[in-house]
């Protein structure tokens, strides 16, 4: 891989539009637009991949929405669920697949999408993501939140006049939200070797109110934690040295939050450390980094981290992504089992796969069933391994990277109606097309044609195949398509569209 910062890898993009009208021929541009030189590592062999660049978009008749075209392999039983992820560089934002890899839903707006997921929000299943700007490698936006038909209930922005960061929008069981921000301060950055009077971002965490936006813990990391704990300096990047505002140093780089009954676990990719921040905000200890509480193998040292969660039985689970601009090391899905008490961790478990690098973004997901599920970032792919760490299932070339990507089970019935569209035949036929973004239980379609709107009959009946059904059907002058379930109970209509 080049030499490419992750700033540069993050920086510059399109706005979300938040409340956009969707439709047919919507801009699309990613949050985070990739040079060529961050083209991810090669991915990694399957039945399936296409050697060279990847395949073309998928495109489709009944809407002009596009997706990149995954790439699916697998050697066993995967867990139940749909995939989530946020391609970036092309195509849709935000994106559910099947196993097959071809998509359920395409976010329909062109808003940038990052950290798609189902979630749980008042004791039911919800998707999440964060929307907005790419700034100099994080953020400013809002969370939003989606029922099961795909209307939004809520959005969560951060208190005190901040813009929540796309690194982190995780709802808890207390009906609060965990966010990141990324305001620009002066500081003085000498002991770092930059001006006295420099810029840089002050990373801030905060738990939200969902119901009220109140804001429950704001917490400032300049406050607590010591610039001399980063391992980057402003001489790094002179696009980011903070000389100025606009070219603001970035010395903590929060991008995880995780809630326990004692605190809050905070991930600093630019320190190396995960820390404990109790409910007043001091730091109980430190993970990794300079200043390590904890007595760490060599083989369980971690650098560049994301995704840091706290799991049952005392486990720590991250992403490590171990290298970052051209640096040397192997990304991988780590799982620790940390003893607070005696203050040591060790490696429980390592999934690592065919030479996957991501410099930047990633997440390691636990199923129900056992099995991990690990996204690779910058390197656009995911893998699902099973309990022993062997893998099962990879979806490759997802756009030009995913901040993080996730399986879970999701049913849903969106608020719209299915799309139809036509082709000409051969004179006496016509060829009818069927979508549903984001429909999750039809079966089969129904084409319905005939010589007035209002006197529709069924022309024919075929199975679902993919995201979009096509059929061949007899001349007529108008047409709609029925949606169906696995009982034949017709789920939606289409408009009547004239042919």
């Amino acid at each position: 891989m080049g030499r490419v910062s992750r700033r540069r890898f993050l920086q510059g993009a399109g706005l979300a539009v938040f409340g956009a009208v969707a439709g047919a021929g919507v801009a699309r541009s990613s949050i985070f637009p990739l040079p060529p030189s961050a083209s991810a590592a090669t991915p990694t062999p399957s039945s399936t991949s296409m050697a060279g660049s990847p395949p073309p978009d998928r495109t489709f008749v009944s809407t002009k929405l596009s997706t990149p075209h995954v790439n699916v392999w697998s050697s066993g039983v995967t867990a139940a669920g749909l995939v989530f992820a946020g391609p970036m560089g092309h195509g849709s934002n935000g994106l559910i697949l099947d196993n097959s890899g071809h998509p359920v839903w395409m976010e329909p707006t062109g808003a940038g999408v990052t950290d798609l997921k189902v979630q749980q929000y008042r004791g039911m299943p919800v998707l999440t993501y964060w929307s907005g700007k790419g700034i100099g490698g994080h953020g400013e936006g809002a969370g939003i939140i989606k029922d099961t038909s795909y209307k939004t209930i809520a959005q969560v922005s951060a208190g005190g006049g901040l813009r929540a960061d796309l690194h982190e929008f995780r709802l808890t069981a207390n009906g609060t939200a965990l966010l990141t921000a990324y305001p620009t301060v002066q500081y003085d950055l000498s002991p770092l070797g930059g001006s006295a009077k420099g810029y840089m971002y002050d990373c801030h965490v905060q738990e939200v109110d969902v119901a009220t936006g109140r804001v429950l813990f704001d917490w400032k990391a300049s406050d607590v934690i010591p610039l001399v704990e980063s391992y980057v300096k402003p001489s790094d990047d002179s696009t980011a040295d903070g000389s100025t505002a606009e070219k603001a140093f970035d010395p903590y780089h929060v991008n995880a939050v995780d809630l326990r009954d004692d605190g809050y676990l905070v991930s600093f990719r630019h320190t190396h450390t995960i820390y404990l921040l109790n409910r007043s905000g001091m730091v109980v200890w430190r993970l990794g980094g300079k200043q390590s509480d904890f007595t760490i193998p060599p083989g369980a040292v971690f650098a560049w981290q994301h995704d840091v969660r706290q799991r049952p039985n005392g486990v720590i689970s991250l992403f490590d992504n171990h290298y970052k601009d051209g640096t040397t090391g192997q990304s991988r899905g780590l799982l620790l089992t940390v003893d607070e008490k005696n203050r040591t961790a060790a490696i429980k478990l390592e999934l690592a796969r065919g030479g996957h690098r991501g410099n930047a973004m990633g997440n390691v997901q636990f199923l129900d069933d056992g099995h991990y599920f690990v996204g690779w970032g910058s390197d656009p792919s995911a893998t699902e391994f099973d309990a022993a760490g062997n893998a099962v299932f990879e979806a490759t070339n997802i756009g030009s990277g995913s901040y993080r990507v996730y399986r879970s089970t999701w049913t849903a019935a969106p608020s719209t109606v299915p799309d139809v569209a036509v082709l000409p035949g051969n004179g006496s036929t016509m060829q009818a097309y069927a979508s549903w973004n984001g429909a999750t239980e039809v079966a089969s379609w129904r084409f319905l044609t005939g010589s007035d709107a209002g006197s529709l009959a069924q022309a024919v009946s075929v199975k679902r195949t993919g995201f979009e059904t096509t059929a061949e059907v007899a001349a007529a002058s108008y047409l709609a398509a029925e949606a169906l379930d696995s009982r034949g109970n017709v789920l939606e209509r289409s408009a009547v569209i004239k042919a």
